[in-house]
């Protein structure tokens, strides 16, 4: 068959993810292969104190990106679809997003990277006995309540961005597992049942008494079934009218699961390491954590399995900014250079340059980095009297500075709870050079990092992956499924730690641990 009657006969999965910094769709055959893809570039505001995309933003956005892979396949096959074979929804995890009766947002969009709950996120963790980071719904909606907020009194339900887009395409108010575990706590398939009653009992001791399951989503895990496209979730997305309803729609997922499956590391013992606006690490659990650590959540795979997450506001943003003013520079001296060519370049100088940076130090945070305890983002760069300070130091400092904050809370998985993952597989756009970051990440970890043939595709393909495992999982696992159906014949670039990188990087932490109390100074500074 044809991939032109592929198309037509709907054998084709599609994934969408809402990245922070880029919309991206995805479509696969029935052979996991992207062979078509959509995106739209699009960028959180600060406004009134809180990152957030409005819901035009959010609207717009992903119609864009859905009329782009339309493009492209009507450039590459003559054809246009009228539907799918599934349908998967992923957005940035985390995050608010309140609602009322009639369905009106009562405030913003609230994101991940907001770090302005930082006492509701204390006191449920102290309550519950169980790390409730700032980021998450819940952390959210009670520090909106602890404020005063107008808005709590009419909340009808809170919704996180993919929970939200999948409403408008279903109706159904229903989330994945593991986008559920950044709402509140999962056990046993659901919300902790004695976690969500201690909390329900602080809620009611601020004059809150709706019942907080209700406002959550219901929870879902990875090839369950019943959702489809409606008609109007259909015109919401394709207004040309061309998409028709009816299409199978699996359970949406946070960037994180999407991750994950895209990196074939769902099975406890694995891990994966995600790089893009923001950096993190999942190696899924083999037991239970003994301690709670603030730094680290935990937090569930696509099918329920719980993995620790060490997740980090801040990695590419800052680096890109420096490229960018590189490429600058290159037009001023009439050497206009392509963006890929100038991370190409860049990336691979920095590999030239010495093991500790040459006393270079670099802190990346645009917000605040709750893994380094910083409560305001400033991005800063100092050096010493005596550093070696040339270009390829700089831009190794810089991508160790993506790095940095993540190596502080997996140094605690290791140090305290003996966690000792035997290999990492890495995506997203840190890695896009070949060989650059892949080998620093390994160097920082200690620990073997693998980049496969599909990294580029990132989660917009995890979620395509999903979709299509709803159909055709067959009643295996998805970690089975995806280690015979998907990936058998996918082949990968794997570095080792380098014995000096890793001293060297280990330098540069001493540094960087005692500089963060200049960091935390400079965010008083407006």
């Amino acid at each position: 068959m044809t991939i032109e009657e592929k198309i037509k006969n709907k054998k084709t999965f599609l994934g969408i993810e809402l990245g922070s910094t880029r919309i991206k769709a995805a479509l696969t055959d029935d052979s996991h292969k992207v062979i078509a893809s959509g995106s739209f570039e699009w960028e959180n505001r600060f406004e009134n104190g809180y990152w957030t995309y409005s819901l035009d933003d959010i609207h717009e956005g992903i119609r864009a990106c859905y009329a782009d892979l339309v493009r492209d396949i009507r450039q590459k096959y003559q054809t246009v679809p009228d539907g799918f074979g599934a349908i998967g929804i992923s957005a940035m995890m985390h995050g608010y997003m309140a609602f009322d009766k009639d369905g009106v947002l009562l405030t913003p969009f609230r994101t991940w990277r907001n770090t302005t709950t930082a006492r509701a996120a204390q006191e449920l963790t102290d309550r519950l006995g169980f790390n409730i980071p700032q980021r998450w719904t819940a952390a959210h909606l009670y520090q909106a309540l602890l404020d005063g907020e107008e808005h709590v009194s009419r909340i009808e339900h809170t919704d996180t961005l993919a929970v939200y887009i999948h409403r408008r395409l279903t109706n159904r108010r229903e989330a994945g597992i593991g986008e559920a575990s950044g709402i509140f706590p999962i056990k046993d398939g659901g919300y902790d049942e004695k976690m969500l009653a201690a909390a329900q009992e602080m809620f009611r001791e601020k004059g809150f008494d709706r019942q907080l399951k209700d406002l959550f989503p219901t929870i879902r895990q990875a090839g369950e079934k019943g959702a489809y496209l409606t008609q109007e979730g259909a015109a919401f997305l394709d207004p040309t009218g061309v998409l028709k309803a009816g299409v199978p729609i699996c359970p949406p997922e946070g960037d994180a699961g999407t991750g994950m499956t895209a990196a074939n590391a769902v099975r406890p013992g694995t891990g994966n390491v995600s790089a893009g606006t923001s950096v993190f690490a999942m190696p899924v659990l083999e037991k239970p954590l003994n301690g709670v650590y603030p730094q680290i959540d935990v937090v569930c795979t696509p099918d329920g399995s719980p993995a620790a997450m060490v997740h980090c506001n801040n990695c590419c943003s800052e680096i890109d900014a420096w490229v960018r003013l590189f490429g600058e520079f290159a037009r001023l001296i009439g050497r206009d250079t392509d963006k890929s060519e100038l991370y190409k370049t860049l990336y691979g100088h920095a590999m030239t340059g010495d093991k500790d940076c040459g006393e270079l130090t670099v802190y990346n945070f645009l917000s605040g980095e709750p893994v380094a305890d910083t409560e305001q983002g400033r991005p800063m760069f100092f050096r010493t009297p005596s550093s070696s300070f040339d270009l390829a130091n700089f831009m190794r400092a810089q991508l160790y500075g993506c790095i940095a904050a993540l190596k502080m809370g997996m140094d605690i998985l290791r140090e305290k709870e003996g966690i000792v993952t035997k290999a990492f597989t890495a995506h997203g756009g840190l890695f896009k050079v070949k060989g650059a970051a892949q080998q620093i990440l390994a160097d920082a970890l200690d620990t073997p990092t693998t980049v496969n043939d599909a990294a580029g595709e990132g989660g917009a393909w995890g979620m395509a992956l999903l979709a299509e495992y709803m159909t055709a999982g067959g009643g295996r696992s998805l970690a089975d499924w995806l280690d015979e159906e998907v990936f058998s014949g996918v082949s990968g670039y794997t570095l080792s730690p380098d014995k000096d990188g890793v001293k060297g990087f280990e330098k540069y932490m001493e540094r960087y641990r005692a500089g963060l109390a200049a960091e935390k100074m400079l965010g008083e500074v407006n």
